[in-house]
């Protein structure tokens, strides 16, 4: 069974307009900003083609004020807002569940992520699995590197440059020990 969405709004963010998609008690996927808000309006809809632009409920606002604020000043994880699992595969969870995990400001390589799930060499499957990531930026996937802390890709319109960007609203430190231009 695939996530179903009863309704679905976009909101203004300092990286430009985001949507979510929402259903009785979580939130079934989020998107970050496309090239222009039609091309955003129309992702969502081919994801969700049930649910109904709408003025969101005070839950949904709550969620959507975190989520601005995370976009504004980095600091919030985001890590007790509800997702609603439904038509993912165990792998992608797991995967999911650990890159929320990871603190805003901090990063990890798939490679430790990967190990970290108990699959060390699993890197690639990491990658892929945060390539199709439903909840960015709630999933954290931006906070996830390729090997030696590269930027590795990023399936978000703008790309690497939109990881980056995301990671520098956050001040994030590469790696387990504060580099040069690194936050302390």
């Amino acid at each position: 069974m695939v996530a179903q969405a009863h309704g679905l709004a976009l909101f203004p963010t300092p990286v430009g307009p985001c949507a979510l998609a929402w259903n009785d008690g979580a939130i079934a996927g989020v998107h970050l900003p496309e090239a222009d808000e039609a091309v955003l309006r129309r992702r969502m809809r081919q994801r969700f083609p049930g649910a109904r632009e709408a003025a969101p409920p005070t839950v949904v606002i709550g969620w959507i004020e975190r989520i601005e604020g995370l976009l504004a000043h980095g600091r919030d994880d985001l890590r007790d807002l509800p997702l609603d699992w439904r038509g993912l595969g165990e792998f992608e969870c797991r995967v999911y569940q650990a890159a929320r995990a990871i603190a805003p400001g901090r990063t990890l390589t798939y490679g430790e992520l990967a190990a970290l799930l108990g699959v060390p060499g699993a890197a690639r499957a990491v990658g892929q699995a945060l390539g199709r990531n439903p909840f960015a930026p709630v999933g954290s996937c931006h906070r996830v590197l390729a090997a030696r802390n590269g930027a590795g890709g990023f399936s978000a319109d703008g790309g690497v440059a939109t990881k980056l960007r995301l990671l520098q609203i956050e001040t994030a430190q590469f790696g387990a020990t504060p580099g040069l231009f690194d936050p302390a």
